[in-house]
């Protein structure tokens, strides 16, 4: 587990850049948080980290945006207005986990039960001045991308 503080939107977003650099082109990534606490902020960063320069909103009403950034592929999902699980299938998740892409679940628990394991849980919580944002791994692949997370996070914090 990594648990990081991030006092401002750039810092999530510096985060979010941070993760892109070490995630690997297939994963499966869980944000969880209240409203507002910044699960878009996040995948904004992790975007533009990737060199995407478009506009980076929450698909709350599309459910999902895909990006094409040079050869990777990304999809973000927000199930926040999703009816029922089952819902996932008509979504196209099946057909996404089979592709070499990265998979950003904003509100996951509404798609409990239809949803697979995440390689990566980021828990997004209001703290005093900020946000304090807690990754866990779940996967093995997570497991990596949590240590390398950790490793550039600690060369930043050295420079």
């Amino acid at each position: 587990m990594l648990r990081i503080t991030a006092d401002t939107e750039q810092e999530q977003e510096a985060l979010g850049a941070a993760l892109s650099r070490v995630a690997p082109t297939a994963c499966l990534i869980y944000l969880t948080g209240d409203l507002g606490a910044g699960k878009t902020t996040l995948t904004r960063g992790f975007l533009r980290g990737l060199g995407y320069k478009g506009s980076v909103k929450s698909p709350t009403y599309t459910l999902i945006e895909p990006y094409e950034i040079g050869a990777r592929r990304c999809y973000h999902l927000d199930l926040y207005r999703l009816a029922d699980p089952d819902e996932i299938e008509y979504l196209g998740l099946r057909d996404m986990l089979q592709e070499d892409a990265v998979i950003l679940v904003e509100w996951p628990e509404q798609g409990r039960g239809a949803l697979p394991p995440p390689d990566l849980m980021v828990r997004i919580r209001y703290r005093q001045g900020g946000r304090e944002l807690t990754f866990e791994a779940e996967t093995g692949a997570g497991a990596e991308t949590l240590e390398k997370l950790r490793g550039v996070l600690e060369l930043k914090a050295k420079s």
